[in-house]
């Protein structure tokens, strides 16, 4: 995904959560805008209520889907082939 869109995305006012998933299959929910910082050439997304983060390029964004605030489960999730 072009990293303009994803900037797009992760700053709309209201903000609404999202699971940003990489081209190796690695799914990470941002339920918070605060959980996320996009850097020049990555995005920095960190796990609520751990120390637990990571930096994903943008070039490694492969989708950004919306997730509902009822969502639960994991920051990270990892999809299996």
């Amino acid at each position: 995904m072009i990293s303009t869109d994803s900037k797009v995305r992760l700053l709309r006012q209201p903000f609404e959560p999202v699971r940003i998933c990489s081209n190796i299959g690695n799914a990470y929910e941002v339920i918070a805008p605060y959980l996320v910082a996009l850097l020049k050439s990555k995005v920095f997304i960190a796990s609520p209520n751990s120390d637990h983060w990571v930096e994903l390029s943008y070039l490694h964004i492969a989708l950004l889907e919306a997730i509902s605030v009822a969502t639960k489960g994991n920051a990270k999730r990892s999809r299996k082939s």
